[in-house]
């Protein structure tokens, strides 16, 4: 399980602005370490945010993300006070999910 996510979901008219910042090594399966051996791929692979149960954003991540991605999206029907749930999945199966909640 990875750091947790620093969350920030904001409210401006209809729209819901959701600002992600995620721990995360990324590492691309191409770099080697200092004994000229190669470290395995280990980065999120997937990326789903869920609003009252239902997936407001749903990415596919590659391993030309960068350490600790940052993302933002925005999506209608939001209130201050509702909660946006974020779950990743990584290449090691490891999962992390994070919630924030609407201001």
């Amino acid at each position: 399980m990875g750091n947790p996510m620093r969350i920030r979901a904001s409210i401006a008219g209809d729209m819901v602005e959701v600002k992600i910042l995620m721990r995360h090594d990324m590492e691309t399966g191409q770099r080697k370490d200092a004994a000229g051996a190669v470290i395995p791929a280990h980065y999120i692979k997937t990326l789903v945010a869920k609003h009252k149960d239902k997936v407001v954003f749903d990415a596919n991540f590659g391993p030309s993300v960068s350490k600790d991605p940052f993302l933002s999206f925005k999506f209608k029907g939001g209130a201050a006070g509702d909660k946006v749930i974020v779950t990743w999945v990584d290449t090691a199966g490891d999962m992390r999910t994070d919630e924030g909640t609407v201001s």
